[in-house]
């Protein structure tokens, strides 16, 4: 069986305001609404609302109401269960949190009074990379497991390891081992994967953090780095973080 990778249709981008002036929040709504028409908007006025109604947005443009915004933030980021899949754009009259904003990974970062056309210009932005998170979500590898054709989301791929003539597959609900040679494995998955050392396959978006010999990955787990990969590795990475990946380092 030859392993290929497959998309899912999506449906449309999903917005979110949190912003408890009402009037603000309704501009906020329009401005998204005649930029881009096609989204799917929810407005609340705060951020308990927005927790409890237990919705999954793409897009949070999200008020920061001192620390407690941030919360907000850090609470939406657990349930993604450690990827950054959604795109948080703070909206704000507090400067003193930016700091703070960006261990959720924010995307950006506004200063009330918003400027019509800076907004314009964040929410664009904040769409394609919206998309990227999309189109990466939407994409699987077909796998033979156990007798059974699966699908396995790339996301969920946290690496995988050369064992002899086998590969195993760490995903994040455990191990599958195929019998295929990584090179095969190598050529199946996407450019979100690099090859850090000949022993193992590492999905860039598990990354936590990386050295000249070693990369942690998000579950905690390190993998070796060859030192003569090192430079690629690491002009690979960047290129795929400025080409929209899930990024944590």
């Amino acid at each position: 069986m030859d392993e290929r990778v497959i998309s899912d249709a999506r449906a449309g981008i999903s917005v979110a305001v949190c912003e408890p002036n009402g009037e603000l929040r309704d501009e906020l709504a329009r401005m998204i609404a005649k930029k881009k028409p096609e989204a799917r908007l929810g407005a609340f006025s705060s951020g308990d609302e927005l927790l409890r109604s237990e919705e999954d947005f793409a897009i949070y443009f999200l008020d920061v109401q001192g620390a407690d915004g941030l919360e907000v933030a850090r609470e939406l980021r657990a349930r993604e269960r450690g990827v950054a899949g959604s795109v948080i754009v703070f909206v704000t009259g507090y400067r003193d949190y930016m700091e703070e904003a960006f261990d959720v990974h924010a995307f950006q970062y506004l200063v009330k009074p918003v400027d019509g056309k800076k907004f314009a210009e964040v929410l664009c932005a904040a769409w394609a990379e919206a998309e990227a998170t999309r189109r990466r979500e939407g994409r699987h590898i077909l796998l033979k497991l156990d007798g059974i054709m699966r699908k396995v989301a790339l996301r969920d791929i946290l690496y995988l390891e050369s064992r002899n003539k086998k590969v195993a597959i760490h995903t994040t609900e455990g191990a599958h081992e195929i019998r295929r040679s990584m090179e095969t494995m190598e050529a199946a998955l996407d450019d979100g994967f690099y090859r850090c050392h000949r022993c193992y396959l590492v999905n860039l978006a598990q990354i936590a953090d990386y050295g000249p010999r070693a990369i942690r990955l998000e579950n905690g787990e390190q993998l070796l780095l060859a030192e003569k990969k090192y430079a690629d590795f690491v002009k690979t990475y960047l290129r795929y973080a400025k080409s929209g990946g899930v990024v944590h380092v």
